[in-house]
């Protein structure tokens, strides 16, 4: 974050370290929010022991304490906020070329954040045994959201922008809604194994493999077009990066699948 910003403040008139540096600080905000994802379940152990053999409200030995279980989903969303407020501020200059490809991207990046407080508002409340029926499919359902607002803006950016620069940001736009619907895969899953079984709970780990699949196609696709035009290249090779994530979150999906069956 910090070596984002320096760029992005200090970029000497170049608008590639301008546009450079606000992502990395963007990429920080999700390296913070992921953090919490790791801390949140070191004590993942107490989800299906609380699912198993806890009624609802009865509070579990080890869990987290009640503050330290709202720091960990108030952090997710700061940096969510922050991510927002960034990019809106970039998207108001219109007359910036450099401005609006780093807002879109930033814009973009704050909602995997937003994504990822779906999964650790969802760990955490099952691990405090405070997860009830009524909010069951509601952190699904707001992941999927906001991955269709990535996809669909990304669409929008590459249809009713005549400028090639912003090939580069509608794909990543694109990416980042694949994205944050391989996140969806984890928090369907903690959902749809609480307190029940579930026979689709061993599909789930398959959305992490085929939003890969759909990264690397269109890598494939940008690679080529980028014989015929530069402005392919950057995307084509993002994608395969953003495919790399989304086949992790496959892996972990796995585990947790493993983890939580009974």
């Amino acid at each position: 974050m910090v070596g984002g910003l320096y760029f992005a403040l200090n970029n000497g008139g170049n608008p590639a370290y301008f546009v450079a540096g606000n992502i990395g600080f963007g990429v920080g905000l999700i390296a913070c929010c992921v953090s919490t994802v790791a801390l949140s379940s070191t004590k993942f152990l107490l989800i299906p022991s609380n699912s198993k053999n806890l009624k609802e409200g009865e509070k579990p030995k080890g869990c987290f304490s009640k503050k330290m279980s709202y720091v960990l989903i108030a952090i997710p969303i700061i940096c969510t906020l922050i991510g927002l407020i960034f990019s809106f501020n970039l998207l108001r200059h219109t007359d910036k070329v450099p401005s609006l490809v780093a807002g879109f991207v930033l814009f973009g990046i704050s909602l995997v954040c937003g994504s990822l407080i779906s999964l650790v508002a969802s760990v955490c409340r099952q691990i405090q045994n405070t997860f009830t029926n009524k909010e069951r499919w509601k952190w699904s359902i707001l992941v999927i959201v906001l991955g269709s607002i990535n996809l669909i803006l990304g669409v929008c950016v590459l249809l009713f922008s005549k400028n090639q620069t912003f090939i580069a940001p509608g794909y990543v736009l694109i990416g980042l809604g694949l994205v944050c619907y391989s996140i969806s895969s984890k928090v369907l899953l903690l959902a749809s194994v609480w307190r029940r079984k579930s026979k689709l709970s061993k599909r789930i780990p398959l959305i992490p493999v085929i939003t890969a699949l759909a990264c690397l196609f269109l890598s494939a696709y940008l690679s080529e077009a980028e014989l015929v035009n530069m402005a392919y290249f950057v995307p084509a090779h993002v994608m395969v990066g953003l495919g790399a994530i989304c086949f992790t979150l496959f892996s972990i999906v796995s585990i947790l699948e493993s983890g939580t069956s009974n």
